[in-house]
Parts: C-alpha cells; sequence; structure tokens
C-alpha cells in the first residue's frame, strides 16, 4: 500500500500549500510524453478489472484507458512546486472523454497535460486537468477531469461552513442534477468488494490512501476504503457502452468497443467498499446513466450520458 514516489512527494510538498489561495495561478507549463508505448498485459489488466471485454492484444484500447497513460504526467504536474494546492486534498467532481478514433497497442500517441480553468466554488476552489492523445500531430482521444480543492471562501456567507453565496461551478452543478430526472431502468448490479480499491490502484497507479484500506481511509475521515471515481466511470461505460456492431449511432469496431464516443459524469456521493451498487441506464450504447446505492436508490454515485455527438 506504499505511495508512489510522485504522490508522496505531492503529500510533503502540500504541508507548504495552505489556504488563503486568493491570487492562485495555475502552472502554465504543458507536460508531454512523446511516442508512449502501450503495454498489452496491462491493457489487459484494465480491461479485466473494470469490466470491458477482453482486446486479445490487438483491439482497440477501452476508451477511459488513456486516462492512464496521463496519469503519471498528471500527476507530476499537481505535485510540482508550481501547483497552488496540496495534492492530498483535491476531490474529483467530473470527468468527460472524447475520443474520435480508438488507440490501439500498435500505436505510440504523444501523451501531453496541462492544467486550466480555475474558478471560484462555493466549497472552495475548482479546476481542470485535460489530458490529451495524438498520432501524427492530430488529437484522436482527451479527457476533462474537473477537481475541486476544498476550502473556506472569503466571500462565505455567514452560517454556510465557509461556503460562497454563489457561483458558476455550482450553477452547472444543478443544471446536472435538474436533467438527472428521467427514470432509468436497471442494467445491472455490482457487489463491490473491500479490495477493490487496492486492485485498480495497482493497475491505474493511483494509490491514494483514501482508496486502499478502511485504516488509511480513515486518517482522511472516510468510515471505509472509497471506490476511485475513475473506476465507477470506466466501469459504467463498460457497461453501457461496450456493445456489438449495429447498436446506437456510433462506429463500433465488431469486438464490442466503441470507435467513437464522448461521455461525462458527475461523481456525487463517495462508494464505501465493500459495497452494493446498481447501475441505472437504458438498454442502448447511449443516453443517461447513473450509479446507485443499491439499498438507498435515493443515494447518487455517478450520473453521466455516453453519446457519439462532438465533445462540447
Amino acid at each position: 500500500m506504499a505511495l508512489t514516489p510522485t504522490l508522496l512527494r505531492g503529500a510533503l510538498g502540500s504541508l507548504r500549500k495552505r489556504p488563503p489561495y486568493e491570487g492562485a495561478a495555475l502552472p502554465a507549463r504543458v507536460l508531454t510524453a512523446p511516442s508512449v508505448r502501450i503495454d498489452v498485459r496491462h491493457v489487459a489488466a484494465y480491461a479485466e478489472v473494470c469490466g470491458f471485454p477482453p482486446t486479445g492484444g490487438t483491439g482497440p484500447l477501452p476508451p477511459t484507458y488513456p486516462h492512464l497513460l496521463g496519469f503519471p504526467l498528471a500527476m507530476r504536474l499537481l505535485a510540482g512546486a508550481d501547483f497552488p494546492f496540496p495534492v492530498l486534498g483535491l476531490v474529483h467532481t467530473g470527468i468527460e472523454v472524447a475520443q474520435r478514433r480508438a488507440l490501439r497497442p500498435d500505436d505510440r500517441p504523444e501523451i501531453r497535460v496541462h492544467t486550466e480553468g480555475l474558478a471560484p466554488h462555493r466549497r472552495g476552489t475548482a479546476f481542470r486537468v485535460v489530458t490529451s492523445a495524438r498520432l501524427d500531430g492530430a488529437e484522436v482521444w482527451f479527457s476533462r477531469s474537473t477537481y475541486l480543492c476544498r476550502h473556506r471562501r472569503p466571500d462565505a456567507a455567514p452560517g454556510t461552513g465557509g461556503a460562497a453565496r454563489t457561483d458558476r461551478t455550482d450553477t452547472a452543478d444543478r443544471t446536472d442534477r435538474a436533467g438527472d430526472t428521467a427514470p432509468l431502468p436497471v442494467r445491472a448490479e455490482w457487489r463491490l468488494p473491500g479490495d477493490l480499491g487496492r486492485r485498480y490502484g495497482a493497475v491505474s497507479g493511483d494509490r491514494n490512501p483514501i482508496h486502499l484500506h478502511p485504516l488509511t481511509a480513515r486518517a482522511f475521515g472516510f468510515p471505509r476504503a472509497l471506490a476511485h471515481g475513475m473506476w465507477t466511470f470506466a466501469r459504467c461505460l463498460a457497461e453501457t457502452s461496450g456493445t456489438g456492431a449495429g447498436t446506437g449511432t456510433g462506429a463500433t469496431t465488431g469486438t464490442g468497443h466503441r470507435e467513437r464516443l464522448t461521455a461525462h459524469a458527475r461523481f456525487a456521493a463517495p462508494v464505501l467498499l465493500p459495497g452494493e451498487v446498481v447501475l441505472l441506464a437504458g438498454d442502448g450504447a447511449e443516453g443517461p446513466f447513473a450509479l446507485r446505492d443499491s439499498r438507498d436508490r435515493a443515494r447518487l454515485h455517478v450520473s453521466g450520458k455516453v453519446s457519439s455527438g462532438p465533445p462540447s
């Protein structure tokens, strides 16, 4: 359960990064890894833990896998001295993925990572981490992850616990919730084991202590270990978008993988491990989905949508 060296450096550097964050600026750097080699055994391990169909060593990669190719660069950026927020205090609140062409094991993409979109949030400050994959100079895949650094806002209203009166990010969240009202049928139910965070962490490299063990999670105020947000997103996509040819409007590869897709998700309540969750979605390969607690359907973990349209 050891922290990666980069995460450990980020944790130590976090001791110097404390509020107030007024005047904070994101790094202007773009980190790049040219001609990244793809390990087919690693892809197979990722597909297995996330529920994607096997690639067979030559088939297209799961649509969320390129996020892992950029994860070391993202951690380097967030752990840097010029990044203003403590890395271990960040909350992953949303993700968007746009795939214009599925990557394959023999591709050698250039991976780029940068930060953008610094904005006030009613509970602190939000920003985005953007990861892209390019082939021959053309962008074929990108993701935008939204993170929140929780801290008391200087414009907080009295009695709100440090929350600001209004902000753009919260308005967007309310709009997303308002659109999540149509009833959806049950697509799948999953019993998640207590070691899921360790298994996904071993594959993804994300060994944040809140995901690894109840003891390390309690140190951060959680009663049990939490499932990774990116695992829940990937598992939902594996169930809803991994369809055979001819389903939906997006082109497929004929192997159960989509060639093109756009998907986004908002992370709500964390998934405690072990736990039982239910996926609500239609029968097709596109449309809205929601992940909720099996025993308390009012408890929303993830809400999102899959389409074959262009990214926003």
